[in-house]
C-alpha cells in the first residue's frame, strides 16, 4: 500500500481476531501502531510480536466506552510517535442476551449501544482534532454485516451496528473538505478466535454453504481492507460502508 510508512495510527480492539491481523498488516506496511483493547495483556503481546518481527506497535489497555480511555490511547499516539494519521474502531460485543424486539431487555440494549456506538463516537470525539492538527487523516470504523442482514434472532446488535454508518457519513461529510475520511467496513462471517470458540461446527458449515465463495473469511481478508482504507490507495474513498464478505451479501 502506498504512503502508510511512517504514518501513525491507533487499533482499537486490537487484542485479537480482525484487530490483532490488522495492526500486524498496518505494522508491515511501515506504520507506528498502538493497539488498545481492554485486555491489555492481549494489546501488550500483539505489540511484542510486532516489535519483534521489526515493527514498531504499542499495546495499551483501552476502555472505548470511556471517553478519558479514548483520550488516553490518542495521547500514546502522540506523545509516543508524533502524531495521528488513522484510528481504526474496531470494538464490539454486547450480544449475550440479545433476542428479538419482545424478548431483549434493556439492559442488553444499553450495553450494545455503549460498546457498538457510543465507543465509536467517543473515538472520533478523540482523534480527529489529532488528525485535523496534521491536516487530515482517516477513520475507519467496524459494523458488521448483521446491521443490513434482518436477522430474526437479534435486534440490538444490527441496530447499534447502524448508528456507525450514521456517524462515518456524517464525519466525511463534515470533514471531507478538512482532509479527514470516514468510511465502515462490514465483514461477513470471519473465522477469528471467538467465532471459532462460541459458533458450532455446524454453524459454520452452514455459513460456508450460504456463500457464494470456496471459503469463509479470515481476520487478515478484513485487515487487508482497513490498510487500504488507511493508505494513500484509499484517498479517493469517503464515506462509505464496503461489505467484505465473499460475496454473503451483494449489495450497491
Amino acid at each position: 500500500m502506498k504512503g502508510l510508512k511512517g504514518k501513525v495510527g491507533i487499533v482499537a480492539g486490537g487484542g485479537r481476531g480482525i484487530g490483532a491481523a490488522t495492526a500486524r498488516r498496518l505494522a508491515e506496511e511501515g506504520a507506528h501502531v498502538v493497539i488498545g483493547d481492554l485486555m491489555g495483556d492481549w494489546a501488550r503481546e500483539v505489540a511484542e510480536s510486532i516489535r519483534s518481527t521489526g515493527g514498531t506497535a504499542t499495546g495499551i489497555e483501552l476502555d472505548g466506552t470511556k471517553a478519558d480511555s479514548q483520550a488516553a490511547i490518542v495521547a500514546c499516539a502522540v506523545e509516543t510517535y508524533g502524531g495521528l494519521d488513522f484510528y481504526h474502531s474496531n470494538l464490539a460485543g454486547g450480544t449475550g442476551g440479545d433476542n428479538d424486539i419482545l424478548d431483549c431487555p434493556e439492559d442488553v440494549l444499553d450495553l450494545s449501544f455503549a460498546i457498538n456506538t457510543k465507543s465509536h463516537f467517543l473515538a472520533t470525539q478523540a482523534a480527529l482534532p489529532k488528525m485535523l492538527e496534521r491536516g487530515g487523516g482517516a477513520m475507519i470504523y467496524t459494523s458488521s454485516g448483521a446491521a443490513s442482514g434482518g436477522a430474526p434472532w437479534q435486534v440490538a446488535y444490527p441496530m447499534t451496528k447502524n448508528a456507525i454508518h450514521a456517524l462515518a457519513r456524517h464525519v466525511a461529510a463534515k470533514f471531507g473538505k478538512k482532509g479527514v475520511r470516514a468510511n465502515v467496513i462490514c465483514p461477513g462471517l470471519v473465522l477469528t478466535e471467538a467465532v471459532r470458540q462460541h459458533l458450532t461446527d455446524e454453524y459454520i458449515e452452514r455459513g460456508l454453504a450460504a456463500v457464494p465463495h470456496v471459503r469463509l473469511g479470515q481476520p487478515e481478508d478484513i485487515a487487508a481492507a482497513v490498510t487500504f482504507l488507511a493508505s494513500d490507495d484509499g484517498a479517493w474513498v469517503n464515506g462509505q460502508v464496503w461489505h467484505v464478505n465473499g460475496g454473503a451479501q451483494m449489495r450497491d
